[in-house]
């Protein structure tokens, strides 16, 4: 075909009036409406050449024939002209799914238009628009007119609003595309900041975003490392409000709990709206097929720049899609893990105005899911060693304290401020020969070896007890008992106290083997703190412990206590021993239990709620010779 055949000249001529048209579209106050008119009169016209190229060459050609060079260049041609044309243009399929984008296109979305193919034009509209403009797109093929829609498009830096134009377009084998164009976006020069085009992000802007991230990476390590509580919970509430607004709208939190993927937290925007909207999601547990769900059971990320898919997220009770009760434009998917173990799921979302994730967006959630999955890893490790802590404390304690005729007795056990390991305090009340008897000891260390140790102790004495009526031969031959295991350098200090009823009066025998105390309160506020006395047990094994008898009458109290007590210190490291005789006076007249709770509120004021040893209390009060 000559040059001269081309409608309205030369293809050359074609060639010059597209630059002309790139050159109008650039220039201050270009009109684009006229421009994209021009635009497809031009393009119209390549169609209509190429057409008839295509019906003159084809009876003439053989099978496995080249085109002619001639229908090559015009076809060429006809590429050049859509990839260069002054107006963003889409060729879709009748679907919907993008078939073709050229350069103007990729600009006002931010993607390079390969990244474009095979998508939905709607993946790059915003929620609200969608619905219209897929009925404007189905109409157009339906009934191959031209039909608009104003809408807002997904572009690089946040909403753009733009008006598509769709027209359908029959091809010589009878199969139908629709080309679309907008008018409203940022057209010619540079990219808008961010995009996939020739613009870019300046470097100032790159050098903003890798600080930004790295100050997040920072307030989210600090936070963890923050966590005292050693709460799973805490943490992950903390660092989600972290995060929402910061770098997401909303931040979803998936745990996985016996085997299910629960929803843990949805944190998003602030107000009345979104909070409702966050309770709305919260109840609304991952399905299998749902992003947070596939991203846990493959344990890899997701990111997702265009959200074509209302399902993603899962729907409501009443089949609203999650994705569109939120407003999400843009999700981002990671696993929260050690880097063995998956615990769950952090989803960050964002809105259209906050633009789109990127690459460096996934790195970021990927560190912050790894910070997450080790600060789980060590809140249950602790929570775990707590809890068999609190387990075996509990077995080195009476469960309660058991009901003795003619005395009131009270106990209480605080453990130290700081740390988990297991205390070595130990006390027991028990029935022995012609009475009862009262033992309060404590462990030299912590842990586990301590512990065995406590249990010897404790069940020693009350084994042997139970056959011996003179405390003093029962530790000492608790002492031999402890001697014969094997507990290293560790060493016991006890105090074993029998009371029996001796008329109206409680005759105390006390037996010492280097622990303090106890006081004797009277009624009339006078006070008595017993020197004890007498080797630790499990150091010698001819360490004698020391006796000494009291007698208590009506209301008179004896308070038994470990060292975590007379050791605990003020802020002005004054030590609560020296105040102890004095404190204690106060406690006359008052019942067992309320000494002990007395003596806790005296000892956290003091301390300031920082012991820093473990506190035994114990209280027996006489109260009348008539219930002995």
């Amino acid at each position: 075909m000559s040059q001269d055949t081309w409608p309205n000249g030369s293809y050359a001529d074609l060639a010059g009036r597209r630059d002309g048209l790139r050159q109008a579209a650039a220039m201050p106050g270009a009109d684009p409406r006229a421009l994209l008119d021009a635009a497809f009169a031009e393009l119209d016209a390549a169609v209509d050449a190429l057409t008839k190229l295509v019906q003159a060459g084809e009876p003439d050609r053989t099978a496995g024939e080249a085109p002619p060079a001639s229908l090559s260049a015009e076809r060429s041609l006809l590429r050049a002209v859509f990839q260069h044309a002054p107006a963003p243009l889409f060729v879709l399929a009748p679907d919907g799914t993008i078939r073709r984008a050229n350069a103007e296109a990729g600009d006002l979305i931010g993607a390079p238009p390969g990244y474009a193919t095979g998508k939905p034009l709607t993946a790059f509209v915003d929620l609200a628009s969608r619905a219209a403009v897929q009925s404007q797109l189905a109409a157009a093929i339906r009934t191959e007119t031209t039909r608009q829609a104003d809408c807002t498009l997904l572009g690089p830096a946040g909403p753009v609003a733009a008006t598509l134009t769709a027209s359908a377009l029959q091809l010589q084998d009878g199969s139908r595309l629709l080309v679309v164009t907008a008018v409203g976006g940022v057209w010619g020069g540079d990219s808008p900041p961010g995009a996939g085009g020739s613009g870019g992000s300046p470097p100032r802007d790159s050098i903003a975003a890798m600080t930004r991230r790295m100050d997040m990476i920072t307030a989210v390590t600090k936070l963890l490392l923050d966590n005292s509580t050693f709460s799973e919970a805490v943490t992950l509430q903390r660092c989600a409000r972290l995060l929402a607004g910061d770098i997401a709208s909303w931040v979803i939190v998936d745990v996985e709990r016996s085997g299910q993927l629960r929803r843990q937290f949805v944190i998003g925007p602030h107000g009345e709206r979104p909070d409702e909207l966050a309770r709305k999601v919260r109840t609304v547990d991952p399905q299998p097929d749902s992003v947070p769900a596939q991203v846990h059971s493959a344990g890899r990320s997701v990111v997702l720049a265009h959200t074509d898919d209302a399902g993603l997220l899962g729907a409501a009770p009443d089949g609203t899609p999650l994705l569109m009760m939120l407003g999400v434009t843009s999700l981002l998917s990671v696993p929260i893990s050690d880097g063995v173990t998956g615990y769950g799921v952090l989803t960050l979302a964002r809105q259209a105005a906050e633009g789109r994730f990127t690459i460096a967006d996934l790195a970021l959630a990927e560190d912050l899911g790894e910070h997450l999955g080790v600060a789980i890893r060590v809140d249950r490790m602790f929570r775990h060693r707590s809890a068999v802590a609190e387990a075996l404390q509990g077995s080195l304690l009476p469960a309660s304290l058991p009901e003795v005729p003619g005395l009131d007795l009270s106990a209480a056990y605080v453990p130290a401020s700081e740390g988990l390991e297991v205390s070595g305090d130990f006390y027991d009340v028990f029935p022995v020969q012609g009475g009862w008897a009262i033992t309060v000891g404590d462990v030299c260390g912590k842990g586990q070896e301590a512990a065995a140790m406590t249990a010897a102790a404790r069940h020693a004495i009350r084994v042997i007890a139970h056959w011996n009526p003179d405390p003093v031969d029962v530790l000492a031959k608790v002492n031999e008992v402890i001697l014969a295991g094997d507990y290293e350098d560790r060493f016991v200090t006890a105090k074993l106290a029998y009371l029996r009823w001796d008329g109206a009066c409680v005759r105390v025998e006390l037996a010492s083997s280097g622990h303090p105390g106890p006081a004797v309160v009277r009624p009339d506020g006078r006070v008595d703190v017993l020197s004890g006395g007498g080797l630790p047990l499990g150091l010698f094994p001819d360490a004698e412990p020391e006796r000494e008898t009291v007698e208590l009458g009506q209301d008179d109290l004896l308070f038994f206590y470990s060292d975590g007590v007379t050791d605990a210190r003020s802020p002005d490291m004054e030590y609560f021993e020296d105040r102890l005789a004095d404190e204690l006076a106060g406690a006359a007249g008052r019942t067992a239990a309320q000494t002990t709770r007395m003596v806790q509120d005296l000892l956290a004021r003091f301390s300031q709620d920082d012991l820093r040893d473990d506190m035994t209390i114990l209280v027996a009060r006489v109260t009348s010779p008539a219930a002995g």
